[in-house]
This record gives structure tokens, C-alpha cells and sequence, in this order.
């Protein structure tokens, strides 16, 4: 792969250059996100409200509306949200530097004109600045080149993600995009339940927080950075973290251990600029599950497959 090619797969994303971009991109997708959880039912750990990675940006999946479906999706490289609908009804709204409170009413106000109406939770989660989104003036930024490389992370993120995920025939989540926590992240479970989780996320109600965590995880994501933390990382933890999880010998060597936040970490920099960024990637991402899987004492036999896939006959025609 030359640099050329590395560049246009993994590009650069240092989080000082977008900052004020990822705060108001990552309260539009909160926007959004939460229309999902509006009107669809409720699924184990929240996998409900999630976003998705597509070809061109991001998306709801479909949404039941009575008997309608409609999705929304961000597109990244036109750098539109389209709204599309069972009855063939699309509307778009352009992206660009706008208020979350003047995204949040033309999108609520697109939803009713076409007879969605959702109401939802009107402020933030798992931020420490909750301002409602009919109020927030000072998230207002939006760069089209830093959205299309945020964009272009998640893309390989989640080509990655996928085959990792593949052997596990445990119990193990969608590769999906929690706009909560503005992350895209992969979870496995070891079949457990786990001890009550003490909660404290930030406007996020505990019972919330306890119920996402009521079994044993291996979870591992990307994750941009934010003002405390401002380097973008992909990221590995367990629920709850066996002991002696913070001293494992994790690959590849930039790996290391955040004491904060309890997790394994590796900079997205190390990735991006590794000769193998998919292996580099995928070997944190089974050595930080094997170490947690190992110390915890996780049935692994039973829940990882060994040798080829089945084969199914192809269909003739």
C-alpha cells in the first residue's frame, strides 16, 4: 500500500484541527439518534438507538412509523441528511455551519411536515454540557473536509470491527454507532451476569447505564477524542475488568493503558501509520480480548468458532 493509498483509507484526524466541527457533528447525530429511540422498541443494552456505518455516511436504519418506515441518513461525501420514506417521500437538508438549535428545529419541523412526528428527550447525553438543542447557538461549526475524514475512519473502523466480530458465535453486538458517547464500538459477552454497575455517566439515567452492563463484556470501539482527552484512539475495556487486565503485555507496543478511563487504548495515529493498518488494529483488538477473555476465565471454547466457516452450496441458476 503506498502512502498515497493509506492516506485516502485512513486519513489523518488530529482532533485540534476539527474540534469545534465534532462537538456539533456529535450533537446532530444526538438529534437524530434520539428519533430512533423515540419510536423504536426497546432492545437489551440499547442496541435500539444505535446509528450504522453506510457507504456514504452514517444512518438510522429503517424506522417504524405506525405503518410507515422512514430512515435518516448523513451523507458525508454530499454532505446532505436525507430523510426517505416506504411512501417514496424524501426531503434533504444541506450540512453546513448551522446552530444544533437551527439543525434540531428544521429537522423536527421536516419530521412533522411528512407526518413523523417523534418526541424526544430535548437535551444531550453523556456530556457535561447539557444544553438543550433548542437553545445550543454556540455548536455551530461544520467543516465538509473534517466530516468526510471522520467519516472515512469510521468506514475502515467498521470493515475491521466486522471481521474481528466474525469468529465469535457468543453473543456479541452489531458493529454499530453510539451518539451518546460519539463512538463506534463492538461488544462481546461471556454469557454472565455481571455485578451492578455503579453508573455516574454523565445525564444518563442509571438504570440505563446498569441495564447496558448487566452481563460480562469485552468491548472495543473508535472513539475521535474530545477537550480532556483530545487524540483520537481506538479503545478496549472489560465489564467487569478481571484483575491484572491493566498489566497484560498488549499489542502492538503504542498500546497502553489509561488509568482514568480503566481501558486499554491505542492512538489512531499508531493505526494509521502502521505498514499493516488492518492487522495493526486487529492485533489490539484480539490480544485486549484474549487478555480479558483469559483472566476472567471466559468459556472460550464455547464461544469462539475454530476452522474454516461452513461452506453453503452456491445457488444455481
Amino acid at each position: 500500500m503506498t502512502q498515497q493509498e493509506r492516506d485516502q483509507l485512513w486519513p489523518a484526524l488530529p482532533f485540534a484541527d476539527w474540534k469545534d466541527t465534532c462537538v456539533t457533528l456529535h450533537m446532530w447525530t444526538q438529534i437524530v439518534g434520539k428519533v430512533r429511540l423515540a419510536l423504536t422498541p426497546w432492545l437489551n443494552h440499547s442496541w435500539h438507538v444505535t446509528l450504522y456505518v453506510t457507504a456514504r455516511g452514517l444512518t438510522t436504519s429503517p424506522i417504524a412509523h405506525h405503518a410507515n418506515i422512514f430512515e435518516i441518513d448523513f451523507d458525508f461525501i454530499e454532505h446532505l441528511l436525507i430523510i426517505r420514506s416506504s411512501t417514496s417521500v424524501e426531503r434533504t437538508i444541506v450540512l453546513r455551519a448551522m446552530a444544533v438549535a437551527d439543525f434540531y428545529n428544521e429537522l423536527m419541523s421536516t419530521l412533522a411536515e411528512l407526518g413523523f412526528e417523534a418526541k424526544i428527550s430535548g437535551a444531550p447525553n453523556e456530556v457535561e454540557d447539557a444544553t438543550p438543542f433548542s437553545q445550543d447557538t454556540k455548536h455551530a461549526s461544520y467543516d465538509r473536509d473534517a466530516a468526510n475524514r471522520f467519516w472515512r475512519v469510521l468506514l475502515q473502523s467498521d470493515r475491521v470491527f466486522k471481521k474481528f466480530r466474525a469468529p465469535f458465535v457468543g453473543k456479541c453486538s452489531p458493529v454499530h454507532f453510539f451518539w451518546g458517547s460519539f463512538d463506534l464500538a463492538v461488544t462481546r459477552f461471556s454469557g454472565r451476569t455481571a455485578p451492578m454497575h455503579p453508573g455516574g455517566v454523565p445525564h444518563l439515567p442509571n438504570a440505563v447505564a446498569r441495564e447496558a452492563y448487566s452481563h460480562e463484556v469485552s468491548s472495543a470501539g473508535f472513539w475521535p477524542g474530545n477537550e480532556g482527552s483530545p487524540e483520537a484512539c481506538f479503545y478496549s475495556y472489560a465489564y467487569p475488568a478481571p484483575d491484572g487486565f491493566a498489566e497484560m503485555q498488549i499489542k502492538p507496543p503504542a498500546a497502553f493503558w489509561h488509568t482514568a478511563m480503566r481501558e486499554w487504548m491505542l492512538p489512531y495515529e499508531a493505526v494509521r501509520t502502521a505498514d499493516r493498518p488492518d492487522e495493526a488494529l486487529l492485533e489490539f483488538l484480539e490480544s485486549t480480548y484474549a487478555a480479558a477473555a483469559d483472566l476472567a476465565k471466559w468459556d472460550r471454547a464455547a464461544l469462539e468458532r475454530t476452522g474454516t466457516p461452513l461452506a453453503f452450496p452456491q445457488a444455481h441458476p
